[in-house]
């Protein structure tokens, strides 16, 4: 066995699995979806894993909107979508299925 971290994740597998259904999505949508159907985690977790897997391909950034309006740091904020890359594999959870409605 190698050393250091393995690397696979259940919390990246599981956002593979949003994502699928999502088709795309920002952190912070992702994390709000994780949380209703699975353990809670943190958002900077998501965050962490979102951007883990940008280096192992299982995502991919699909667009970067700059959006305005009233938030507590200022007038705008900057939202990352995501998307599935080429090396993401999603199995098809049947609690992700369900919450969809697919």
């Amino acid at each position: 066995m190698p050393r250091g971290r393995p690397a696979k994740s259940t919390i990246r597998q599981n956002i593979v699995e949003i994502l699928y259904f999502m088709e795309k999505g920002y952190g912070y949508d992702v994390a709000r979806v994780y949380r209703k159907l699975f353990v809670p985690v943190t958002i900077r977790s998501i965050y962490y894993h979102l951007r883990k897997g940008l280096k192992t391909g299982e995502f991919e950034v699909a667009e970067v909107k700059q959006e305005q309006g009233e938030y507590s740091w200022g007038p705008s904020v900057t939202k990352t979508y995501y998307k599935l890359g080429k090396a993401a594999k999603p199995v098809m959870l049947a609690e992700v299925k369900a919450h969809f409605g697919k």
